[in-house]
């Protein structure tokens, strides 16, 4: 009898440690906090899965998918159809929360909140505005007392969905900037300072006086950094939250393409935080191992029924309704 229960006991391990699931992952350092949170609870819940993540930015994850090297990847970027092509592996894009991407600025006696005008922006990027002094930037913001200081501009210096999004949001507003430099990952500054990930972009702004810079609405928060409101396409001027970031994503909500590639900056609508977008895990449809493609599959699932509750408590908004239950549909052919 005594025999029997050993027996059983190391057949029960045995199984335990077959059914064991390390799943590596990587990509998009934006929604990394929400991403680290899920994770470790999904582990939590069901220890035999682990998902090791690794926060290298967009331009990594969609490089390190699209080569295999990593069970599935993450990009606040859409792939690109040419990427999607010459993957070694179908990917489908799976939206997970919806993120802002706003203005950081360093500038001693300056207590207001500034107002940015998405020109300005741009033109401070193209070196066309230098100083804060700046008639441009005076208009926006009428009775501040701006230091007679340069502008420093910082941008990431690695492959990254931020860049993707604010570089789309001024191509859409900006003639000079669809000119050149355009919409990408990784782009040809014509002015500034570059930082790896949104931690260096937010840790230069925040020891440099008059540096200028833009990271996802989280890291602003968790690293004490002032920043600014956007004009949207009505003309007025936001503070990113999360329910701005839920208005721009209506339209899209309601219109969302088969394969999940929507941008949502410079969205219609008083409310619509203009530099807004989702965030997507890159997951293969096909998985080489059924065992690991079920244990992707149910995180995912477990991602909408419980993990969405808390995008907002991390600045993030969650998805749309009738976006999640497309995603459902997309979850289901996952294998």
């Amino acid at each position: 009898m005594k025999l029997n229960l050993v027996a059983a006991g190391v057949l029960a391990t045995v199984a335990s440690v077959a059914s064991a699931q390390n799943i590596n992952a990587a990509g998009a350092s934006a929604p990394y906090p929400i991403y680290n949170k899920w994770f470790t609870e999904y582990n939590q819940l069901h220890p035999s899965v682990k998902i090791n993540y690794q926060s290298i930015g967009s331009g990594g994850g969609i490089k390190a998918v699209s080569e295999g090297t990593v069970d599935f990847g993450a990009s606040d970027g859409p792939m690109t159809d040419q990427q999607l092509s010459d993957a070694k592996i179908k990917v489908t894009h799976i939206p997970t929360v919806l993120a802002a991407v706003v203005p950081i600025y360093n500038l001693p006696g300056v207590g207001n909140d500034l107002n940015f005008s998405a020109d300005v922006i741009a033109d401070i990027y193209l070196g066309k505005i230098t100083k804060w002094t700046d008639p441009r930037i005076a208009k926006d913001n009428p009775g501040v007392k701006f230091p007679e200081k340069g502008i420093l501009p910082v941008y990431r210096s690695d492959g990254s969905g931020t860049t993707f999004i604010f570089s789309d949001f001024l191509t859409k507003v900006s003639p000079a900037w669809a000119a050149g430099p355009g919409t990408g990952t990784a782009l040809k500054w014509p002015a500034g300072i570059g930082q790896n990930k949104s931690d260096g972009v937010a840790g230069m702004v925040r020891q440099t006086p008059g540096a200028f810079g833009y990271v996802e609405l989280v890291y602003a928060t968790q690293n004490k950094v002032q920043y600014g409101l956007v004009r949207n396409a009505a003309g007025k001027f936001l503070k990113a939250t999360t329910d701005g970031v839920t208005a721009a994503a209506a339209g899209a909500a309601k219109t969302m393409p088969a394969d999940f590639r929507v941008s949502i900056t410079n969205a219609p609508g008083p409310a619509s935080y203009p530099i807004s977008s989702f965030t997507w895990l890159l997951i293969p449809t096909h998985f080489t191992d059924p065992a690991k493609g079920k244990a992707v599959a149910d995180f995912l699932r477990w991602m909408l029924a419980n993990g969405e509750s808390e995008a907002a408590g991390l600045g993030y908004a969650p998805l749309p309704k009738p976006v999640a239950e497309k995603v459902t549909l997309a979850i289901g052919k996952v294998q």
